[in-house]
């Protein structure tokens, strides 16, 4: 598939696409202070994540990783690349005087969608600041986001990782508020967050919080001036601007925030989004800064430095005074205000922010692989089963030419995976499952063209076909010259998706615009420029495609197996790869197929055909409506069908949603019945591939998903075709040809993936394991891998139609579709599938085991991967049946509360984990809490951290004042009532309570009811009750991810002579450091005679201190300050050196002032059937109301 343009599109080491790769799916999460769903649902978990250094965008994979608390919901989307381009800012000829006279207006009317209702204005001040100024009159989310131009490009050689260390400290403290958490604590109060993230020539930091300091309720809404004490974003812009104008790089922060970085680089040292990407990046140009090391760690952002003299915090502060500068620095403000207001608040708070007048950073002249790069391969071996082939050509920087995105053609026509095309010529020969294709830029100046290709096992020993078959295609393109009518099938669907382009929440909103500012658009054009084309340039088309030549590229094969020679290691990460010079006989037959004639080529590549699925109805029938309807109309409800419908009502656009759920029993009664569905799905997805492709870029797609209740089939996007994709998937799932050939390529894909579930890091996989435990019915990924190889073709052929036997259907039809149009779906669903009625009484049950009050349990798992040091713990305090609508609310606000304190104490303070989240939780009919943490600290004692946390909280809200615990129902309640942003936030709220069979669509009012009756008092009952470890009434399960491997274990393998060495080196180097000289070689020898299982930090410096106390006769006071400054050096250094470190260990014995209350000691699940076993299973779901009174009663008149 092609790379398309979003929005939110960053420098190509901010990445903003689904990963090609069999990994799991990375969502844009952000670091939320209110961990509360609009549907409370929490079928997916996504924990919390500190800031990162962002990898730049790889051929196959970006990953997007932030600084994380809030548990979104994660998409489950087809993979899909999104267009990426580098930053750099050109000023709109021309300004216009600012009624504000320190400011000058650039630009005050934006292109703009269709739909969008707010104002724009773009100002600069003086400072040379420029500032987007967006005015939403209906918001109930204020944000600002500032992106600065310098990231990891700017590093020094000798600190890689600076840039990222330094966006981590300006979150600790500034001269107006030195406290390090007084930023987030304000933005606490007011149910806000804060992000940031480094990329490679950008550095982007942002928050949100709510418009208004009153609830929702009473907010004002109308855009009427308010005291400036009473809005949230005029304090928080002071605290904001503060980062950019006086950050205190406080001293005692320092350690803990490069521990931080440190705990993320290791998160990542198992990822092969980043190993890869990294790789690519090692094997660069070495003198483009695409070679560097962008995220940094503690051994390079501390122990070298200080080994070498340098004082570390004044570099850092260094670096912030010569690249943190007001021109290079681009500010948007979104507000409930009016653009004056905001106008007047950005120049009281931002003027101050220095000026150095810095030239925008460009590399124009150094290219990312020199002719040394070139002509090369990479043979890598991956830590997950994978099998990519990819091929990087050096590609020219498009970003002036905005009008006309070449690249857009080149990567649409190598990407299209309809008839004719690259990959369904690829599918035929059983070499492929999937493709990517796009230009992204590295830096202003440079870029490279990707083509990454996810090969089947036929097609890795066939790699070189693959290749030159490639290379066949594109001469295929070039034969011809470019196509008019395909750039303006392009240009009409570029100009229908901006045109009803619907909102995204406010600090998406910011982040993404201000890393837009960065690039020379016009300014009127800020919102348009990534999205639209204006017009077709075919002389820059051919010039892109003059770069797609066998003497320009080098490729990467990635797979475990092959060719097995690897003979070298990646120096950050230790991927194993061989490097080599693609070999002379290869590439002349590249180059002859290239050049072959037309006749000679295969007959199967062709371009694409004209797309039949763009719209040509865009009509919508706004009605004025008080407002929004909250519930949709059941307008069929008989034994066979019920189906939901809803006129949108509200978001205005061409577009729809329909969900079906085949109900069925049948889909997860084994596990063996579980796979199966999966396989089939698969095969359905697989013979769709072609078809679906035109739909998928005209706005339409499509989804399967199997479940415990049966099998969903989504068709979203523009109403005016879907039916006809809605019947063709349809048809699909009815009338399904199991291919030997493709059953056993999807077969082994499958596979494959589930065995890398356990190579995913420890967070992605613990929530699988707390579901099981609490689910009547389920599988962990080890159940259904026993299952598959069994599986034929044959037992889907037999197993498929069991599915559509019998069934249950249920519809939902949300957006642009009357009454009428919800019932025609409902009947092309019907007369497709011919299953007969499944009765109610045979409905799959949803509900819960249930944990009883006063236990205490903990189910233990051992990670497979042996190369894994993190252990992971999800800690679960289960409170109430999600039907009680009291104790829901204690909990929402419980959650509300503590969440900050839980990040800042255990992941800030405490630094036991780069991984630290705390949020509710929400199964099928039960809900609790939970604090999950990925961490190289052993369970036991996380548990024990988290329980002196929660005792010490236990104090925390019983000295509450009055006043903040209001501020926190208040933004608890905004929160709650936050306004929808886009029909598929709507549709996923209402399918959610279809499917829960609770059909509470005025959840959120209802739970705003109950919030607004809460007392201190009644919080401080359900927190001595359900969560303070003094109560015996708590019901505890948790479950533990242990690490084969412990950095102990590690060190036993290294070599004792090795060890030895490496040692005494490390004490050369910091002894030199600290201009102290001595016969090192009495030194060595007091070293090497100690044994090497007694290599620690306390043995180490007892030897050193002998050896400066009697061999170099140096006075006792100062042996006292060397052993001082050496010895937290040593307790970092020893087990990065592979050599044991006990003190790590000892200080799990750490002494508290909180004496902990004994409780029960904690039973270990052994065996996880006889365990559910002893459970008591909830009642099923219960409406709340009869399903009667939703029904329709205007058609039955």
């Amino acid at each position: 598939m092609r790379l398309r343009p979003s929005i939110s599109l960053k420098h190509a080491s901010c990445p903003a696409t689904v990963s090609l790769r069999q990994s799991p799916l990375t969502s844009n999460r952000v670091r939320s202070l209110l961990s509360v769903s609009h549907t409370f649902s929490a079928t997916t978990f996504a924990p919390q994540i500190s800031s990162s250094s962002l990898p730049a965008q790889s051929a196959s994979s970006l990953l997007l990783q932030q600084r994380i608390r809030h548990p979104s919901s994660i998409s489950h989307l087809r993979p899909s690349f999104r267009q990426i381009h580098s930053a750099s800012c050109k000023m709109a000829e021309g300004t216009l005087n600012s009624r504000a006279t320190m400011s000058h207006r650039i630009a005050d009317k934006l292109e703009k969608p269709q739909l969008d209702n707010r104002s724009y204005r773009v100002i600069e001040l003086p400072n040379k600041l420029e500032v987007l100024l967006i005015h939403d009159p209906e918001t109930d989310k204020a944000s600002a986001a500032m992106d600065v131009n310098v990231g990891s490009f700017s590093d020094s050689d000798d600190l890689p990782g600076m840039a990222h260390a330094v966006e981590h400290l300006l979150f600790m403290g500034t001269e107006k508020f030195p406290g390090e958490n007084d930023y987030n604590q304000y933005l606490q109060k007011y149910g806000g967050y804060s992000n940031a993230f480094t990329a490679s020539t950008d550095t982007n930091y942002y928050f949100e919080l709510s418009a208004s300091s009153t609830s929702s309720g009473q907010a004002n809404t109308n855009g009427a001036a308010v005291e400036k004490s009473q809005a949230p974003l005029y304090g928080a812009l002071d605290r904001f601007a503060q980062f950019f104008i006086k950050p205190l790089f406080l001293a005692d922060t320092l350690d803990r925030e490069l521990r931080a970085v440190d705990s993320e680089n290791k998160k990542n040292l198992q990822s092969d989004n980043w190993r890869l990407h990294q790789l690519n990046k090692s094997l660069a140009n070495k003198k483009h800064p695409f070679n560097k090391f962008s995220t940094g760690n503690y051994k390079v952002l501390h122990d070298d430095p200080i080994a070498r003299g340098v004082a570390i915090r004044d570099a850092f502060m260094d670096f912030y005074k010569r690249h943190y500068s007001a021109n290079r620095m681009k500010l948007a403000v979104l507000g409930r205000e009016e653009l004056d207001t905001l106008e007047t608040w950005v120049t009281e708070f931002f003027a101050e922010v220095p000026n150095q007048d810095l030239q925008k950073l460009r590399w124009d002249d150094i290219p990312a692989y020199s002719e040394h790069e070139l002509a090369t391969q990479i043979f890598a071996k991956p830590v997950m089963e994978m099998r990519d082939l990819d091929i990087y050509f050096v590609y020219p920087d498009e970003e002036e030419l905005w009008e006309t995105h070449p690249g857009r053609y080149i990567s649409h026509l190598i990407g299209h995976e309809g008839p004719g095309s690259l990959l369904a010529y690829l599918k035929t020969k059983g070499w492929a499952n999937g493709l990517g294709a796009g230009p992204f830029p590295i830096c202003p100046g440079g870029a490279l063209f990707s083509i990454s290709i996810h090969l089947t096992k036929d097609g890795l020993t066939h790699y070189k076909e693959v290749v030159k078959t490639l290379f066949q295609y594109i001469a295929m393109i070039k034969d011809q010259p470019p196509q008019e009518w395909i750039v303006e099938e392009m240009k009409q669907l570029a100009e229908v998706d901006f045109r009803f382009r619907q909102k995204i929440p406010a600090s998406r909103t910011t982040s993404s615009l201000v890393g837009v500012m960065q690039k020379p658009y016009p300014r009127d054009k800020l919102l348009s420029a990534q999205s639209l084309i204006w017009r077709f340039d075919p002389k820059a088309i051919k010039r892109g495609l003059d770069h797609l030549t066998p003497d320009n590229f080098r490729l990467t094969l990635v797979a475990q197996d092959f060719p097995g020679d690897w003979d070298q290691k990646e120096k950050w990460y230790g991927t194993e790869y061989k490097y080599e010079k693609i070999p002379k006989d290869f590439l002349e037959e590249i180059k002859k197929v290239y050049e072959q004639p037309k006749s000679d080529r295969p007959a199967e590549l062709h371009l694409p055909a004209k797309n039949e699925f763009i719209p040509t109805n865009l009509e919508v029938e706004k009605k004025t409506v008080e407002k929004p309807a909250l519930t949709p109309k059941l307008v069929r409800n008989d034994t066979r069908v019920r189906t939901w419908w809803k006129k949108d009502d509200q978001f205005w656009a061409p577009k729809a949603n329909v969900y079906v759920v085949l109900r069925s029993p049948i889909v997860q009664t084994s596990a063996m019945t579980a796979v199966m569905t999966q396989m089939f799905k698969s095969l359905v997805e697989d013979s769709l591939t072609e078809y679906a492709y035109d739909a998928e870029l005209a706005g339409l797609e499509y989804s399967i998903q199997n479940h415990a209740q049966g099998l969903d089939i989504v068709v979203s996007g523009y109403n005016d075709k879907m039916h006809v994709l809605l019947e063709k998937v349809l048809v699909s799932v009815r009338d399904l040809v199991v291919k030997d050939d493709r059953f056993e390529i999807i077969k082994e894909r499958v596979l494959r993936s589930m065995r890398n579930f356990d190579y995913q890091q420890p967070f992605h996989q613990i929530s699988t394991y707390s579901r099981y435990l609490v689910s009547e019915k389920g599988y962990v990924n080890q159940q259904l891998l026993d299952e598959l190889p069994s599986i034929t073709a044959d037992d889907i052929r037999r197993f498929a139609p069991q599915i559509l036997a019998q069934m249950h259907i249920e519809i939902l039809a949300h957006g642009n579709l009357y009454r009428e149009d919800a019932l025609r779906l409902t009947d092309i669903v019907e007369s497709t599938l011919h299953g007969k009625v499944l009765p109610p009484s045979q409905w799959p049950i949803r509900r819960s085991l249930l944990v009883p009050q006063g236990s205490n349990y903990v189910y233990k798992r051992t990670l497979k991967d042996p190369a894994n040091v993190n252990h992971c713990i999800d800690y679960i305090l289960f409170t109430n049946l999600n039907s009680d609508r009291t104790t829901r609310a204690k909990l929402l606000l419980f959650a509300q509360m503590a969440d900050e304190p839980v990040f800042d104490t255990l992941r800030s303070k405490e630094q036991l984990g780069y991984v630290v989240s705390s949020s509710t939780i929400a199964l099928a009919t039960v809900s609790g809490w939970r604090v999950l943490i990925q961490s190289e600290r052993t369970p036991e004692y996380l548990e024990k951290r988290i329980d002196i946390f929660l005792t010490k909280f236990g104090d925390t809200i019983r000295e509450m004042k009055q006043e903040d615990f209001d501020s926190f129902k208040i933004a608890l309640i905004n929160k709650r009532l936050e306004k929808l942003k886009n029909l598929n936030q709507e549709t996923a709220r209402f399918w959610h309570h279809i499917t829960n069979e609770v059909f509470d669509f005025e959840l959120v009012h209802r739970d705003v009811e109950e919030i607004e009756k809460l007392t201190k008092d009644d919080l401080i009952q359900f927190f001595d009750t359900f969560i303070s470890p003094a109560s015996d009434k708590r019901a505890r399960a948790a479950v533990h991810l242990l690490a084969q491997t412990s950095s102990e274990e590690l060190a036993e393998k290294t070599n004792p002579a090795e060890k030895t060495a490496k040692v005494n080196d490390a004490l050369d180097q910091l002894l030199t450091q600290l201009s102290i000289t001595s016969d090192r070689s009495q030194l060595q020898k007091r070293i090497t005679d100690l044994p090497s299982s007694d290599l620690n930090t306390k043995s180490i410096t007892t030897a050193l201190s002998s050896h400066l106390t009697e061999d170099a006769k140096t006075p006792s006071a100062d042996v006292e300050g060397v052993i001082a400054q050496i010895t937290p050096v040593l307790q970092q250094a020893l087990p990065q050196l592979g050599v044991a470190n006990v003190t790590a260990k000892e200080s799990e014995a750490d002494s508290s002032d909180v004496k902990l209350p004994k409780t029960k000691e904690a039973i270990v699940i052994e065996d996880v059937r006889l365990f559910k076993a002893s459970l008591a299973v909830t009642e099923g779901a219960v409406p709340v109301r009869d399903i009667k009174e939703l029904e329709d009663r205007e058609a039955k008149l």
